[in-house]
């Protein structure tokens, strides 16, 4: 199964532009150990951290995910567990083309949602994003580059492949952007534990500062969290 379906029905959002969890597909794409090595523009456990954040939104909401690596056993190695973790019963699409556009299956599984808008994250931005992202915008769809959840092998890199795919005519979004233009009224109560759950865990100071103000101004009781469990000690030799 290369994409999650989608769960049932939230409560309907305005669209008129905007992104809603019914109007759009999530891709990333080779969130893989050695395309992580080569990421020199952000702090790569940042990137780790956004691509969390988005994918767990993306559960949250009911997005359709699709998921995809590259040479995984040549080159590239499995996708990262946390986010393994997040699709658990989700085998990413395997491609041996830098530029998912190329793969039949990636555009497939894209075409199944039968969703126009795509968010997209990838490693590197050159190249896994960029040649996706300009080719999928040629074919009619609308693309939205998460680009805190990118990264690339140089500042240089990134920022020309930015202003290359903004300049075919994707939108620059963020992790949390997106998921907060799902969300959109916080009286919308069937998602907001779950939304201030990622926000708290991956938010940084937006977390604490939840965190603080339900605790310290509203009386809430303090959120408890699983106690961490040291993994066994193998004996010394």
């Amino acid at each position: 199964m290369n994409a999650i379906p989608p769960s049932p029905p939230l409560a309907k959002r305005s669209e008129k532009g905007l992104l809603t969890p019914d109007n759009c597909v999530v891709a990333m794409i080779d969130l893989q150990p050695q395309m992580l090595f080569g990421v020199c523009n952000f702090d790569r456990q940042t990137v780790i951290n956004n691509n969390l954040l988005l994918g767990k939104a993306a559960r949250v909401f009911g997005v359709p995910t699709v998921l995809s690596t590259v040479e995984t056993k040549s080159f590239s190695g499995l996708m990262w567990p946390q986010m393994q973790a997040v699709f658990p019963d989700q085998t990413p699409i395997e491609r041996s083309t830098m530029n998912s556009w190329d793969d039949a299956n990636f555009v497939a599984a894209i075409e199944k949602t039968g969703r126009k808008k795509i968010v997209l994250t990838g490693l590197w931005t050159e190249t896994c994003v960029a040649l996706p992202t300009i080719q999928a915008l040629h074919d009619g769809y609308e693309v939205y580059v998460v680009e805190d959840c990118c990264g690339d092998v140089s500042a240089l890199s990134h920022e020309n492949a930015m202003k290359r795919v903004i300049q075919a005519g994707a939108k620059p979004v963020t992790a949390l952007s997106v998921m907060l233009e799902w969300q959109r009224d916080w009286a919308l109560r069937e998602t907001y534990d779950a939304v201030m759950d990622i926000v708290k865990t991956h938010c940084g100071a937006y977390g604490v500062g939840v965190e603080y103000a339900y605790t310290m101004l509203h009386g809430a009781p303090e959120t408890t969290w699983p106690p961490y469990v040291v993994p066994a000690l193998a004996p010394h030799g």
